[in-house]
């Protein structure tokens, strides 16, 4: 039973391999960029001054998961003593873009009973946490892994895609079930990407590349809530090597009742494709509010805001209308439990989607690198001062188990 509405923020822990220009391959750890590792007690401290009861939050999964079986808990246990310390509750973000080096990419098939493995080794290190988000983001790690060959495997291909994209689903669904052996009540938040993909002519080429996206962006979702794809996605995934066996795996291992759709927003989410085919960003059209209603449509589950942000100076006005979104839905019924301003503090390379090692400051968080609050901080305090009680009161009583 949930009673109480969650305004979140996260502390980005990115970690992907990328491939500098010398050939060289670099990690790029956004907790590191960011200063979290040396200031962590304040950046706690900074969620608690904010009146934030929620933190997105998990420990770097490469350096934690040291071998088959074998880990190294000194930072997190440091960490979530702290968390749990001052009253913060944390949504555990368990695997967040990058994998061990020993496990070395999202191409590995035996990478999701690893993980599984490491899912109830920490759960059992921390048997009180409920919240977790086991496998982050699942459809943009398999695209930039996979298909646009930016981060881990840098590979092009559909095949690889929809392998790193089998095994990414695996794990997210056999860690939720690790996890529940130890905590049989753990509500498990997906965050993933929301996307829409709009036609600039209504030339067939167009058309019918435009449909197939629309179907290819609930992928994720389908294959970890066990929801039927078109005939038209099951003939993609079966071309590139995904059996039936394999698809029909997830339709009998999933367990959707503990599960709340967490959506991501940001001004890139929308997409348009021309007409011979190629794609680029639309800018905002339907907004969160349209968009998040499809996928609500189609799944049935409560939903949480999950991330967004913008840079300053529109970062103020960013919030202020994602807020606007998040509310209606909520007076139109959908049963929306979370909002979340993602980051806590500015992140770092994000302007070239971490492929390229620059640290350049991108001004995206509720405070700056030198943990000086920003605009968008003071508006996001005050945005939750006044609407928690209210919505308090209208959220409780929603049991997620049952909707």
């Amino acid at each position: 039973m949930l009673n109480k509405f969650i305004f979140a923020t996260g502390i980005e822990n990115s970690y992907p391999t990328i491939q500098l220009p010398n050939g060289k391959i670099f990690r790029v750890d956004e907790m590191q960029k960011a200063g979290h590792y040396t200031f962590w007690k304040d950046d706690f401290y900074l969620v608690k001054e904010l009146g934030i009861e929620f933190l997105r939050y998990g420990p770097s999964y490469y350096a934690t998961h040291t071998g088959p079986g074998k880990y190294d808990w000194d930072f997190t246990d440091k960490t979530f003593a702290a968390i749990k310390e001052l009253g913060i509750t944390p949504i555990v973000d368990l695997c967040h873009f990058g994998v061990p080096d020993w496990i070395e990419n999202f191409q590995n098939s035996e990478w999701p009973y690893y993980f599984a493995e490491y899912a109830q080794a920490f759960a059992e290190r921390f048997p009180y946490l409920q919240f977790y988000t086991p496998v982050n983001e699942i459809h943009v790690t398999a695209t930039f892994s996979a298909l646009l060959g930016w981060w881990n495997e840098r590979l092009t291909s559909d095949k690889a895609f929809v392998t790193a994209l089998r095994n990414l689903c695996k794990a997210n669904v056999m860690a939720m079930h690790a996890i529940l052996k130890v905590q049989p009540r753990a509500i498990f938040i997906q965050s993933e990407t929301t996307e829409y993909f709009h036609a600039e002519e209504p030339n067939e080429c167009c058309l019918e590349r435009a449909a197939f996206l629309n179907e290819k962006r609930f992928l994720s979702f389908d294959l970890t809530y066990g929801h039927p794809v078109s005939a038209l996605i099951y003939n993609y995934l079966m071309d590139n090597c995904m059996t039936r066996k394999e698809y029909e795996w997830f339709s009998t291992n999933m367990i959707k009742k503990h599960c709340v759709m967490g959506n991501d927003y940001y001004l890139s989410n929308e997409h348009m494709v021309h007409h011979d085919g190629s794609i680029s960003n639309s800018g905002e059209i339907f907004g969160y509010y349209a968009i998040t209603h499809q996928y609500f449509s189609r799944y049935r589950l409560p939903v949480m805001h999950t991330e967004t942000n913008i840079s300053e100076p529109q970062a103020v006005s960013w919030l202020q209308k994602e807020w606007a979104n998040v509310y209606r839905l909520k007076q139109d019924g959908v049963p929306i439990i979370g909002f979340t301003w993602y980051s806590l503090t500015d992140q770092v390379d994000w302007d070239t989607a971490l492929r390229e090692n620059n640290s350049q400051v991108n001004k995206f968080g509720l405070y700056d690198l030198d943990r000086q609050i920003r605009p968008v901080g003071e508006a996001y305090r005050s945005l939750i001062s006044k609407w928690q009680e209210v919505l308090t009161s209208e959220c409780y009583g929603l049991n997620i188990y049952n909707f």
